[in-house]
C-alpha cells in the first residue's frame, strides 16, 4: 500500500460500479497509469504517475468486500495499532463501517468519524 509512518495518509482508493471506465478516465485526465491487480475473477487498478513512479491510488470494482463503499475517495491513514485505534474509534463516538480486513500481513479497517466522514486505518503487517 503506501507510505507507513504513523498517522501519514498512506493510500487513497475510488471504488465504483465501472472501474475501467473511471480508470480510463483518470488516465486521460491525470496521465496516470494502470497496474491490473488481480481480485480473482476480475481485476481493480493501482494507478501510477506516467513518469513510472510508484503507484499512488487504486480504483476497484464495487464488488466483493467492496460492494458497500460509497463511490468518493478513500482515504488510509497508518497506525501502529489498529486495535487500539478501533477501541479509541468508538470511545470517541466513532464507528466501524467494516469489519477488519486483511491485505497479507497487513489490516484495516473503514470506520465514520463522530461527524460522518468516512476514511479507513491501517496497520502494517
Amino acid at each position: 500500500m503506501g507510505k507507513e509512518q504513523t498517522g501519514v495518509i498512506s493510500w487513497h482508493d475510488l471504488t465504483v460500479a465501472d472501474a475501467e471506465g473511471i480508470r480510463d478516465f483518470y488516465s486521460e485526465v491525470l496521465g496516470w497509469q494502470s497496474q491490473a491487480v488481480s481480485m480473482g475473477d476480475y481485476d481493480d487498478y493501482a494507478m501510477a504517475p506516467a513518469d513510472g513512479a510508484e503507484p499512488v491510488a487504486g480504483i476497484c470494482h464495487a464488488r466483493g468486500s467492496n460492494a458497500g463503499l460509497p463511490p468518493q475517495w478513500l482515504m488510509y491513514v497508518t497506525v501502529d495499532d489498529l486495535d487500539r485505534a478501533l477501541s479509541a474509534c468508538e470511545a470517541h463516538g466513532g464507528a466501524r463501517l467494516s469489519p477488519v480486513r486483511s491485505m497479507g500481513a497487513d489490516r484495516y479497517c473503514v470506520i465514520r468519524d463522530p461527524a460522518g466522514a468516512v476514511l479507513a486505518i491501517y496497520q502494517k503487517g
